[in-house]
C-alpha cells in the first residue's frame, strides 16, 4: 500500500474516534508545549542577560594590581601547609605607571581600541546661585567614555588640546545641567562651575554633556552625587602623580579579548617580577558573557529535560490506545491479509498511524507552548526569543515517540493469523 493511502486511512481513523485521538494527544501536547515554553523563556532571559551584559561593555578587559600568592610550607606535626596569601598595604611604588600603560599601547598597537583610565579626584557640592548638585569629580582619558558606553547630548569629548595643555575642561551629566543651570544640555556648554580640589578653588568650563543612564539602585541610595568628568592630565597634575591601582583596555575590532587580556597580563606582570606582594591580573568580560550564557542554557536544558518526561507519559498512553485500536479493528486487519496485505505493509498502517496522532499533537503543543513562553517572557520583561532548533527538534521527537511506542502495537497487529483475525467478534 503506498504511503499517501496509510496517511489518508491514518486520517480517516483519528476521524471516527475524534475525542478518543485528543485525549490521546494530550499527553504529547503537554511535554511539547512545557519544553517550547520553558526553552522560549530560557532563550529569552539569555538573550537578555547577555546583551545587558555586552552593552557593559563585552570587549572591555580589566586590568588591575593584584596581590600575590607566595608559595610557602610550613611543617607542623608531618602537615605541609601550601599557597597563602601575604596581606601588606599597597605603596606608590606598587601602583600602574602611565608610562607602564603608554608602553603596553605601543606594543599591542592595532589590538587596541581604547584604553579606559578613571582616576578619582574629589567629592564636592557645586552652587550656582541658589541651585547646587553633588558631584565626585574623576580625570579620564577619552577611552573613558568609549569603554563605557558614555553618549554625549552636547559638546564634544575632550580634545588632543585639552588633554596636553591640562585644560580646566569638564563633561558633565544631564542632571547636574538641570540642578544647577536649569537648561537644555546644549545651552550648559561654556558655562562656567567654581571647584574646590585640594584646598584649591578653580574653574571649570562645562565642555560636553553626556546622557546619564537611569539606574534602579540610585534611588535607593542616600548620596546622589553626579559624576564630572575633567582630562586625565588635568587630574594627575592636581593629585601629584600619575599612578594607579587598575584600568581598562577595549579590545580591536576582530580582536579576541581573551587571548588580548592574557597577552597584556603576561606584558605587565614583567614589571613586577622583583616585587614581592603585588603583581598585575586582568579579566575579561567576554568571558564571563560566555560563562553566563553556557550556564543559562544548561539550566534550560535540565528544566526542559525534565519536562519531556511529559512526553514519555505521552508516549505509553499513545501506545495503550494503539493496543485498543488494533483490537478493535482486528476483522479489518484479517480481512486485509486475507487479500493479500503483507506483514510490512499491515505494520506499517499503524507506525504511520501512531506517527500522526504524535506530530499532530506536537503541532499543537508548539503553537501552545510558543504562545506560554512569550506570555512569560513578557511578564519578566524580556523580548520573547522562541528557538527554531528547539521547535524542529520537538517536532522530530514527538514523531520519534509515535514511531518507538507505535512499533510494538503495529507488529502486534502484522504478526496476526488471518484466519483467528475473521473469526474475532
Amino acid at each position: 500500500m503506498l504511503l499517501g493511502e496509510n496517511i489518508r486511512m491514518a486520517f480517516t481513523s483519528l476521524r471516527a474516534n475524534k475525542s478518543r485521538a485528543l485525549l490521546t494527544m494530550l499527553g504529547i501536547i503537554i511535554g511539547i508545549a512545557s519544553v517550547i515554553a520553558i526553552m522560549t523563556v530560557g532563550n529569552s532571559l539569555s538573550n537578555a542577560l547577555t546583551s545587558s551584559m555586552q552593552s557593559l561593555g563585552a570587549s572591555n578587559i580589566s586590568v588591575y594590581l593584584t596581590q600575590k600568592r607566595v608559595e610557602e610550607e610550613k611543617r607542623e606535626d608531618g602537615i605541609i601547609f601550601g599557597t597563602v596569601e601575604t596581606d601588606p598595604t599597597a605603596t606608590m611604588e606598587d601602583l600602574i605607571t602611565l608610562e607602564m600603560i603608554q608602553g603596553m599601547s605601543e606594543k599591542f598597537g592595532d589590538q587596541i581600541r581604547a584604553i579606559s583610565i578613571n582616576k578619582s579626584v574629589t567629592n564636592d557640592t557645586v552652587k550656582v546661585g541658589t541651585n547646587s548638585a553633588d558631584i565626585s569629580i574623576s580625570g579620564v582619558s577619552n577611552g573613558y567614555f568609549m569603554g563605557n558606553n558614555k553618549e554625549l547630548l552636547a559638546g564634544t569629548y575632550f580634545t588632543d588640546q585639552e588633554i596636553s595643555g591640562k585644560k580646566t575642561a569638564a563633561i558633565v551629566s544631564e542632571s547636574m545641567v538641570k540642578k544647577l543651570w536649569e537648561v537644555d544640555p546644549q545651552e550648559a556648554i561654556g558655562k562656567d562651575f567654581e571647584v574646590t580640589i585640594n584646598e584649591t578653588t578653580m574653574m571649570l568650563t562645562v565642555t560636553g554633556v553626556y546622557k546619564q543612564e537611569e539606574n534602579a539602585m540610585i534611588s535607593l541610595m542616600i548620596s546622589t552625587a553626579t559624576d564630572v568628568y575633567i582630562p586625565l592630565s588635568l587630574a594627575c597634575d592636581l593629585m601629584h602623580n600619575r599612578l594607579f591601582a587598575s584600568f581598562d583596555v577595549v579590545a580591536g575590532e576582530g580582536v579576541d579579548p581573551t587571548a588580548l587580556s592574557g597577552q597584556i597580563k603576561d606584558y605587565l606582570s614583567g614589571f613586577y617580577r622583583d616585587n614581592q606582594f603585588y603583581t598585575i591580573d586582568s579579566f575579561c568580560m567576554a568571558s564571563m558573557v560566555e560563562s553566563m550564557g553556557d550556564m543559562m542554557g544548561a539550566v534550560t536544558k535540565a528544566i526542559s529535560l525534565v519536562a519531556g518526561i511529559a512526553l514519555l507519559v505521552g508516549g505509553i498512553g499513545v501506545m495503550n490506545i494503539m493496543l485498543v485500536s488494533v483490537t478493535e479493528r482486528t476483522r479489518e486487519i484479517g480481512t486485509r491479509k486475507a487479500l493479500g496485505a503483507t506483514n510490512a505493509s499491515i505494520r506499517l498502517q499503524f507506525i504511520i498511524e501512531s506517527m500522526i496522532i504524535c506530530l499532530i499533537g506536537g503541532t499543537i503543543g508548539v503553537g501552545l507552548g510558543l504562545g506560554l513562553g512569550a506570555l512569560g517572557a513578557k511578564l519578566m520583561g524580556y523580548a520573547a526569543s522562541p528557538s527554531l532548533g528547539s521547535i524542529l527538534g520537538s517536532l522530530i521527537f514527538s514523531m520519534a515517540i509515535g514511531l518507538f511506542f507505535g512499533y510494538y502495537p503495529a507488529n502486534k497487529a502484522a504478526m496476526m493469523n488471518p484466519i483467528e483475525a475473521l473469526r474475532y467478534e
